[in-house]
């Protein structure tokens, strides 16, 4: 019969049929016996596509969510050995590792309310705002997924698990959220009320996360890693570091993927996009501010050509030191207002001024690449008569 069912969409409707088998109420016992009788291992990525196409034919994005677990429960022999085996600085090694870490934390948080009586000392209290502040961390691991790894999924075609799997961040979040809360209010009063609250939540949260976790490392995580090409898995090591890490997450500075930018044929590739030569150029111009950009040497290297500019800017400041392009009287406050950038402390400053008839806004920007060293100073000059004057709403097109 195995051999019946070799052909790839055979094996898909037979694959198809046993989860009906399940959703109408069939022994799981029996359609797993039989699930290995007749297919011996499925793919990862296979479920994911199967469970697709069910949502697609009509079955409610509820009943696959409500009934994913004996889902697993068929197919746990196949996907326990689906992790995938990447290299440390792959975005998917991030998100095994800081599985590993935030169920280790529920687990500890479980076992420590699981004991708690009336009476703990400041020691183990301590303890437990350590476990829970490393949990609260967790937002941004969510965040990844969320922003970077399901429009991915998405793009190829995959849309339910990342919705059901967002559905259970949701939960997770809900969970997380009553524990913080009785934790708060046991440091005002230790009751039985808020013991019991925290041993349920702990438990509750743990569990919610060991089945999630197992859901993620065994179907999404390798079914991205079939279909994400080399660029795709750029772009998410990119946006990975962009959003950030926990303070226990696998990555050293050494391994964050810095912006890449490149020129090509008149064409700038920035980290979010790319416009032409003309375009960018057009685009500085169209802005209604004039900005002025000095290097790291304290040298005028750009201006815009803004439509109405306030300040006179002549092609022949280009190359000049900023100093030079300041009255002697001045000196003394530049030079000041740029070594703070330079080193480090400050990033910013801010004046106004009137200037026939107008209120002139001039603001100075330390510029500076990820590694935070400092590569110039922007100046950034606005009127703002009219902005001043904006009050209630207005829409487009009004």
């Amino acid at each position: 019969m195995s051999e019946f069912f070799a052909d790839m969409t055979e094996k898909k409707e037979m694959l198809k049929k046993m989860i009906k088998m399940l959703h109408d109420g069939a022994d799981v016992a029996e359609v797993k016996s039989l699930f290995k009788r007749e297919f011996g291992n499925v793919m990862p990525h296979q479920i994911t596509m199967i469970e697709e196409e069910l949502i697609k034919e009509g079955m409610p994005a509820e009943e696959v969510h409500r009934l994913c677990q004996l889902h697993i429960e068929l197919f746990k022999e196949s996907i326990d050995a689906g992790r995938v085996s990447v290299p440390q600085e792959h975005p998917l090694h991030i998100l095994y590792s800081e599985h590993e870490k935030l169920l280790d934390f529920a687990q500890q948080l479980a076992e420590i309310f699981a004991t708690l009586t009336n009476k703990f000392d400041s020691a183990l209290f301590e303890k437990i705002e350590n476990l829970i502040e490393f949990v609260k961390e967790s937002s941004v691991h969510y965040a990844r997924e969320e922003n970077v790894l399901f429009p991915i999924l998405e793009k190829y075609g995959v849309t339910q698990p990342p919705k059901i799997m967002w559905m259970e961040h949701d939960a997770i979040r809900a969970i997380e959220k009553e524990l913080y809360t009785a934790a708060n209010a046991l440091k005002k009063n230790v009751t039985s009320e808020f013991l019991q609250a925290l041993r349920s939540q702990s438990i509750k949260l743990s569990d919610t996360l060991a089945d999630h976790f197992y859901k993620e490392n065994n179907i999404l995580f390798p079914t991205s890693h079939k279909l994400f090409s080399d660029d795709d898995w750029k772009l998410v090591k990119q946006e990975f570091d962009e959003i950030g890490y926990m303070s226990y997450s696998p990555v050293t500075e050494k391994m964050k993927s810095g912006a890449h930018t490149r020129v090509t044929a008149g064409v700038i590739e920035f980290e979010t996009g790319k416009l032409n030569i003309e375009q960018l150029e057009a685009m500085l111009n169209t802005l209604p501010v004039d900005f002025t950009f000095i290097d790291k040497d304290d040298v005028v290297c750009y201006f815009n050509n803004a439509p109405e500019r306030i300040f006179v800017r002549s092609k022949a400041v280009i190359g000049r030191t900023v100093q030079n392009c300041h009255p002697q009287k001045s000196i003394d406050v530049v030079n000041r207002l740029l070594e703070e950038m330079k080193s480090g402390k400050r990033n910013k400053a801010e004046f106004w001024i009137e200037l026939s008839g107008k209120l002139v806004y001039i603001t100075y920007y330390a510029v500076r690449n990820r590694q935070g060293e400092y590569l110039g100073c922007l100046e950034v000059t606005q009127d703002i008569t009219n902005i001043k004057k904006i009050e209630g709403q207005k829409r487009l097109l009004d």
